[in-house]
């Protein structure tokens, strides 16, 4: 048990309060609104938890500024943890769908809703609290404590590089609490130790110099079709990626890390009702199912756009059509050099007309189950929580890659996102009872890591 337990417990009023205020400052990257009001914002509730904290900035002011808080621990000055979180959301459309204003913070019950109460701004409140309330308690932490909490990980951490190059010396640490955890519907955390990466691109085919009347399709190639052709050659029906080459790096699972898959609880079931499907891409099952979340890359859709959309009929041939794709990727694939394959694929299939824009990449991360910091926090979440599962990696993406190259530390995922809280979705909520158990949860980590 944390020597902050009790007061955790005591003082929930004023945690929901402070992410109430988070909630309310609109900070939306993909707009760029609000976001140095909510770095100064979050600065101002570190300094009031009784931790010092700077807005950082690079040379182009443009940059989404980020935040760093430090508190030096007098008892254990040797050991230092990184919170690594994230004070930017998601756009918070469609609106109509929203039961109520999405900026709110609106408290139901058990529930604190509005875009941001669960990603990443309750996440973000729980790691500060649990700094404040140690030093209400006992006037220190028990090991060294920064805080990096960037503005732009919702368009994909762009200048995250450029942040932990220039201040390198400042965010040094022995370990990373990643931004992020999901806890399951039996109220148990699932501490991930890694993240896919990703490779982000736009595919253009232009038609006719403008849009046409598509009785001309008999003589005009329609741009449409040739994206939804070149799109064929790239995937097949199970999910398998036809690029030549495209899984030549990818590192296999240790026996370690395919013991932990199989020993991992999977529900199935309840998973294919929360998404309303009946079946997996490729029939997958069991440990093939779990394999494939955590450790196979894909080639997914995320948007397609040409000719016109909206209510009735109007009979066009479009000028343009565009498709987004996102790749997620694996240790050790490398975005610069999937692109390329990508580009030789369409070559070497007949598309070269066919532009190919890139809009992100960033390679996958992966902390060994056999590091010392991965039994640490599964010890303290299970004496928090009651039990943990562990998780090779993440289906998602974020910068972790970035930390593990420029800080040579170990990065792990625990935190209190109910794991079907509608991140990104209107309607998006926090569980108070697991913003309590995981502001516990991170005490009881600073609590083992400062042992070493």
């Amino acid at each position: 048990m944390s020597a902050i337990n009790a007061l955790v417990d005591s003082e929930m009023d004023g945690l929901i309060s402070d992410l109430q205020t988070l909630i309310r400052q609109p900070s939306v990257s993909a707009k760029k609104q609000g976001l140095m009001e909510c770095a100064n914002l979050v600065a101002q509730i570190m300094r009031k938890a009784g931790i010092n904290s700077e807005v950082l900035y690079l040379d182009d002011k443009t940059v989404a500024p980020a935040v760093y808080g430090e508190v030096k621990s007098k008892s254990n000055p040797g050991r230092t943890i990184l919170f690594y979180n994230h004070y930017d959301v998601q756009p918070e459309e469609p609106l109509e769908l929203w039961e109520s204003e999405p900026f709110s913070g609106k408290v139901e019950g058990n529930y604190v809703f509005g875009r941001g109460s669960a990603d990443d701004k309750g996440e973000l409140i729980t790691r500060i609290k649990a700094v404040e309330y140690f030093l209400k308690k006992t006037g220190d932490v028990p090991c060294n404590v920064k805080f990096m909490v960037e503005g732009e990980e919702e368009v994909g951490s762009v200048h995250i590089d450029q942040y932990l190059t220039r201040y390198k010396e400042k965010l040094k640490c022995d370990g990373v609490i990643w931004e992020f955890g999901y806890v399951d519907a039996k109220d148990r955390p699932i501490i991930s130790l890694g993240m896919k990466g990703l490779l982000y691109v736009e595919l253009i085919a232009k038609g006719p110099a403008r849009d046409a009347h598509s009785s001309l399709a008999v003589l005009i190639e329609n741009p449409a079709w040739r994206l939804v052709y070149a799109l064929s050659t790239m995937r097949d029906s199970d999910g398998k990626v036809l690029i030549k080459d495209w899984y030549k790096e990818v590192r296999p699972f240790t026996d370690q890390e395919l013991s932990v898959i199989g020993s991992e609880p999977f529900d199935e079931q309840e998973f294919k009702q929360e998404y309303g499907v009946d079946r997996f891409v490729a029939g997958a099952k069991g440990t093939d199912a779990k394999k494939a979340l955590v450790g196979m890359p894909t080639c997914n859709i995320a948007g397609f756009n040409s000719g016109y959309i909206g209510e009735g009929a109007k009979t066009v041939l479009p000028s343009q059509a565009m498709v987004k794709i996102d790749f997620r990727l694996v240790p050790d694939m490398v975005p610069e050099k999937q692109l390329e394959r990508l580009k030789s694929h369409l070559k070497e299939h007949g598309f070269s007309d066919i532009e190919v824009k890139l809009i992100h990449g960033e390679a996958a991360a992966r902390t060994a189950i056999n590091d010392p910091f991965v039994k640490q926090v599964e010890q303290a979440a299970k004496e928090t929580f009651g039990s943990a599962i562990t998780s090779v990696s993440s289906a998602g993406t974020g910068p972790m890659y970035s930390f593990v190259k420029v800080l040579h530390a170990p990065c792990i995922s625990i935190g209190s996102t109910y794991m079907f809280a509608r991140i990104h979705s209107p309607n998006e909520f926090a569980k108070i009872d697991l913003l309590n158990k995981t502001t516990k949860c991170i005490g009881r980590i600073m609590e083992k890591f400062s042992s070493g």
